[in-house]
């Protein structure tokens, strides 16, 4: 029979939260008889999963909270999971006394627990969850998600994940192999591994194990039969060493799209931000990853007027910007985040309007690269998983390598690799046709 108790999800933020968020789901229907819906005003309980790292993100959470708690349905509870709640953790509750419960980002496997406990906040960043089997979490049917590590060692002067998350605990090989298998076993052809550092995995087990690296780790999850791609994010620039960019390399599992966080060109700034290399090393790695992969995409993000930014740490950011030619950037305008050692730098601010002037110019930069790589793939043939299926006949898929592309197709190709040769582009996407 299935249930009448109705569970709504509001995610807020990264990746690593959409699946904190299946798992909060998945860990409810199979202990608490919830199903999720997609109309916040039915749902008997409503969460809000939240995102530390971008801009006011207090802001944004308190104004979701009042206006979940004007359009709920009565009787309905509110519960409040992620970084933020780990950061405000009751002070959430004495803000907004509407709100049921509080559960931090290293404390998912309690939700069961707590979610009929009116005022209970469980929000210990020591708390170990790396050894728990949450219940199997997907992104659709087709790719699944799956944490290799919980919480970061690193002390990035920006980011205050690591006062949310705790201390790095590597989940151990077995549990992350066996959790993959699960979801192949579901239909999924692909997996992305998460971490907040993924190439910093097996430094550090809770059993007291010895220690591995995420090399081996992809070679073990690359044995699963009928797993087709191998995705991870977020790989650390400084941890990428010949083992691991020569097993990217020949690993034909491993998608061609690989995720390297620059945040800043400047190698001064980088020292400033505790990021751990320079420049050079960062045009070094990626370098050699574009000289053994011919069709590699690389993504990345960057963090323009950080305190003490000058004229020339910009032009340095320019500089790799022009060198590596990313595929795609998520650009930032430095923002203060409290409990980070950056917001100690306010007398090296950089001017508002300065900022905005770099940030536009850097999209525009990057835009102009777009426009010339783009075109370079009309008239290839690309081998496409086919996602999801367009109101207007097409279908949606992925490269190996990323690329998103369209084509004219029906609900019978979901799930399948066609290859498809490309008629047009845009500078996100491509479009084309299904040879048979």
């Amino acid at each position: 029979m299935s249930s009448n108790k109705k569970l709504f999800i509001q995610t807020l933020g990264c990746q690593m939260n959409d699946t904190d968020s299946q798992h909060i789901a998945a860990e409810l229907e199979k202990h608490k008889d919830y199903s999720q819906t997609n109309i916040m005003e039915d749902a008997d309980l409503i969460i809000i999963n939240t995102c530390s790292v971008r801009e006011k993100p207090v802001q944004k959470l308190f104004s979701e909270i009042g206006q979940f708690n004007k359009k709920k349905k009565d009787g309905a509870k509110i519960g409040v999971c992620g970084c933020t709640a780990s950061h405000l953790g009751r002070d959430i509750i004495k803000r907004a006394p509407y709100v049921d419960f509080v559960v931090g980002a290293r404390n998912i496997s309690k939700i069961k627990d707590v979610v009929d406990i009116k005022g209970s906040v469980e929000i210990s960043i020591d708390h170990d969850e790396s050894t728990y089997e949450f219940a199997t979490a997907k992104t659709n049917k087709y790719r699944a998600s799956v944490n290799i590590s919980i919480g970061c060692d690193k002390k990035c002067t920006y980011c205050i994940v690591p006062s949310t998350r705790g201390e790095e605990i590597s989940i151990p090989v077995e549990m992350i192999v066996d959790q993959v298998q699960k979801s192949v076993d579901m239909g999924a052809v692909e997996v992305m591994l998460l971490g907040q550092n993924v190439n910093s995995y097996g430094r550090r087990f809770s059993d007291g194990r010895e220690k591995s690296t995420f090399t081996k780790l992809l070679q073990e999850v690359s044995k699963i039969d009928g797993l087709e791609r191998i995705r991870f994010t977020s790989p650390h620039p400084l941890h990428m060493d010949d083992d691991f960019i020569e097993e990217f390399a020949r690993n034909k599992k491993i998608s061609r799209c690989i995720h390297m966080p620059l945040q800043s060109g400047s190698t001064e700034i980088l020292k400033a931000m505790k990021r751990g290399y320079t420049k050079e090393w960062f045009i070094n790695r990626a370098s050699k990853l574009r000289d053994l992969v011919p069709d590699l995409r690389i993504t990345t993000d960057i963090i323009v007027a950080f305190p003490g930014e000058s004229d020339e740490d910009y032009e340095d950011t320019l500089d790799v910007v022009n060198k590596i030619k990313f595929d795609q950037i998520f650009n930032f305008k430095y923002s203060p985040r409290p409990g980070t050692e950056a917001l100690n730098m306010e007398d090296k601010a950089v001017p508002d309007e300065i900022g905005s002037s770099r940030l536009t110019n850097l999209i525009e930069v990057h835009k102009r690269h777009l426009e010339a790589i783009m075109p370079t793939y009309v008239g290839e043939t690309l081998n496409v998983l086919v996602e999801s299926l367009k109101p207007n006949g097409e279908v949606c898929g992925f490269t190996d390598n990323y690329l998103q592309v369209f084509a004219k197709g029906s609900d019978e190709l979901l799930g399948k690799f066609v290859n498809v040769k490309i008629i047009s582009n845009t500078r996100t996407s491509l479009k084309g046709e299904i040879i048979e």
